[in-house]
């Protein structure tokens, strides 16, 4: 997989390099026990997805330049503050098998860590005045929070519409993606058209990567979290929405008693599992997640052939058919 993501890679490996120096550096701290705390993070970085958007975008719509290495690290420091903070407010203790920030400093100093690569970032764009890229990140933290709001509120309910699915993750997770896209293009010198044309081509990737990232709880390949832990932590994905959809109101009922009072069994959690790829959840969520690939890569079909634009669509196909 890392051979695969290498040569999507090639176009902007050199960039990629050059701001993973340019990313550590910027994270120092004259505070010892922060600085520990970063160099920390820094080394269990994971497949560095989205500051490759940010260059394979910025490639595809103009040129690349110092403005994009900084629009990068604001996507980084803002996904990793928000990292940081879902960890705390999800109480979990391991984040892609290693620990979690809060479980090796706690909880307060968690958050004041995600505070402070919000707050490295904000003002890295105004030192340079980068006040576009700045305004497009804002826009995404704004909807991260939203986002994630809604979903502990209709969590309770455990019976939501496709729409609020939808709406979910769209400012949970697509909300971020799209702003890679934007913030590529942007820093650029790409016109507000084709700046909002990214931002929209970012949207549809973001939503099928986060279906793709649902069916995961239902898969038997090694994966980057245990099996049906969404059903565990009470989170309602589309395919046991659609399940949910098709049932009889007993089933419906028995189902989402099952979710609600006896999440820690593991053969009930195993029962759901089954139950949602009888009821045909895994097929419909598929299919759902193509149709949003396929958005993308027509919107992508838009843009002038280059190296960079080949390699935006096979990351895109990358992220439908990863693994973990």
């Amino acid at each position: 997989m890392s051979r695969q993501l290498d040569l999507i890679k090639a176009p902007v490996a050199k960039e990629m390099e050059d701001f993973e120096q340019k990313f550590r550096s910027s994270m120092k701290t004259r505070v010892l026990l922060l600085d520990k705390i970063m160099t920390y993070i820094i080394k269990r970085k994971g497949k560095q997805i989205r500051p490759m958007f940010v260059f394979l975008s910025a490639g595809a719509c103009g040129v690349i330049n110092e403005s994009t290495y900084r629009g990068a690290s604001l996507i980084e420091l803002v996904h990793t503050a928000s990292l940081v903070h879902d960890d705390v407010v999800d109480n979990s203790n391991y984040r892609r098998g290693f620990f979690s920030v809060n479980a090796l400093w706690k909880n307060k100093i968690a958050v004041l860590v995600g505070d402070f690569l919000l707050t490295r970032g904000l003002f890295l764009a105004m030192e340079h005045k980068d006040y576009e890229l700045l305004a497009i990140c804002t826009e995404a933290v704004k909807e991260m929070s939203e986002g994630e709001l809604l979903q502990m509120e209709k969590a309770r309910q455990l019976d939501i519409k496709e729409e609020i699915y939808y709406e979910i993750i769209r400012q949970k997770t697509a909300s971020l993606i799209a702003s890679c896209c934007a913030v590529g293009a942007s820093s650029s010198g790409a016109s507000a058209e084709v700046v909002a044309k990214m931002k929209d081509f970012g949207q549809h990737v973001g939503m099928a990567f986060q279906i793709k990232d649902d069916l995961f709880d239902y898969g038997d390949d090694e994966i980057g979290k245990p099996l049906g832990i969404d059903i565990k932590e009470k989170k309602m994905t589309l395919p046991l929405i659609y399940a949910l959809s098709k049932s009889s109101w007993l089933e419906k009922r028995r189902i989402i008693n099952i979710i609600r009072n006896k999440s820690e069994d593991s053969a009930k959690v195993k029962e759901v599992i089954e139950y949602v790829k009888k009821s045909g959840g895994i097929e419909y969520a598929k299919e759902v997640m193509q149709q949003y690939y396929q958005s993308a890569i027509t919107i992508l079909d838009e843009m002038p052939d280059s190296n960079f634009k080949t390699s935006l669509a096979d990351l895109v196909r990358f992220t439908i058919d990863r693994k973990n």
